[in-house]
């Protein structure tokens, strides 16, 4: 009998074929139309894939019983986000909104860059998503640290949760600090103005505030990366806003939708809109010194130019969009 053949493990868990090796056939599910190939080979690479998830889920469980894993000054738990949360969200992101995802390119492979982002949907699925789709679409693995709301870190568990994901408060000393470590850092500048909007004005963008995003991407010297995203608007067609119900829960808005709240937590299942989310051309801050961003007409005319080249390729985006499902 040959001896076994030993295959390395490569990177996230996923097998390694040699040179020599002969290519591996396609698993049971996407053979070519009249192909019926479902013998042992296809069996085994499913027992192989369980295998390795296994694997990597007890490797996880040790490194949480022994301690082995970093928390940085943030909160921001890498270990656990990319094992269990990107996890939960990749099926989310790769089938229930099937993300198409362009212009990852655009995002430096190193070194810090703001990713400045529409926002909507009525829930921030958006963020999450976007998340994902640095993660599991740059080519060199890098993660998406998102700016949220304060209204984020005072839910329970979200607030955990939020923290642990990589996501911080929306303030300039944290964005900037960052950003000067060389993470990238994610904002939506439209805040509950875009993701509370009606659904009469879908992917007509709000005001961006007074530009402090761009203030700090002037300070720490790192690239703007426009970010458009076409689908979160309609998983939850608001078309009624109870202001009572919001300001007894004290909150920005109490969204009222084809399915909430009349169908209770059901109707917070969001609807399956096809997605595309495309990365523009980096828009680079290096050529302006920091103290730049106390000249108010150039703050301006930077938000200005990060806006409408946002809105301008969601227009793109829509016309080209075949349906909102497909």
């Amino acid at each position: 009998m040959a001896d076994a053949k030993v295959i390395p493990i490569g990177e996230g868990g996923r097998r390694a074929r040699s040179r020599e090796e002969p290519p591996v056939p396609p698993p049971a599910g996407h053979e070519e139309a009249g192909h019926e190939d479902e013998g042992p080979g296809a069996a085994g690479e499913a027992g192989g894939g369980l295998d390795r998830a296994l694997a990597r889920g007890f490797a996880f469980l040790r490194r949480r019983l022994s301690g082995a894993y970093e928390i940085d000054d943030f909160g921001y738990d890498r270990d656990l986000t990319d094992e269990v949360l990107m996890t939960v969200l990749r099926p989310v992101f790769e089938r229930y909104f099937r993300v198409e995802v362009r212009g990852m390119e655009n995002v430096p492979a190193e070194g810090g860059a703001l990713l400045v982002s529409n926002h909507s949907g009525t829930l921030p699925w958006d963020g999450l998503m976007l998340q994902v789709a640095v993660r599991d679409h740059h080519p060199a693995d890098r993660h998406l640290r998102l700016l949220a709301a304060d209204l984020v870190f005072q839910l329970p568990v979200v607030n955990e949760l939020a923290r642990k994901a990589g996501h911080t408060l929306a303030c300039a000393e944290d964005a900037q600090e960052l950003l000067e470590r060389g993470e990238l850092v994610g904002v939506m500048p439209e805040g509950f103005k875009g993701i509370g909007k009606p659904f009469a004005d879908r992917y007509k963008l709000q005001r961006f505030g007074r530009g402090g995003f761009v203030a700090t991407a002037l300070r720490a010297g790192v690239p703007i990366v426009p970010c458009s995203i076409v689908g979160a608007e309609e998983i939850y067609p608001m078309l009624g806003n109870s202001r009572v119900a919001a300001r007894l829960l004290n909150l920005p808005y109490f969204p009222i939708t084809p399915t909430f709240p009349w169908l209770g937590p059901l109707g917070a299942v969001p609807l399956p809109t096809k997605w595309t989310i495309q990365l523009g051309e980096p828009i680079e801050t290096k050529d302006h010194p920091p103290e730049a961003a106390d000249d108010p007409m150039l703050m301006f005319q930077l938000t200005d130019q990060v806006r409408e080249t946002i809105q301008h390729t969601l227009y793109k985006l829509l016309v080209a969009r075949r349906s909102v499902f497909f």
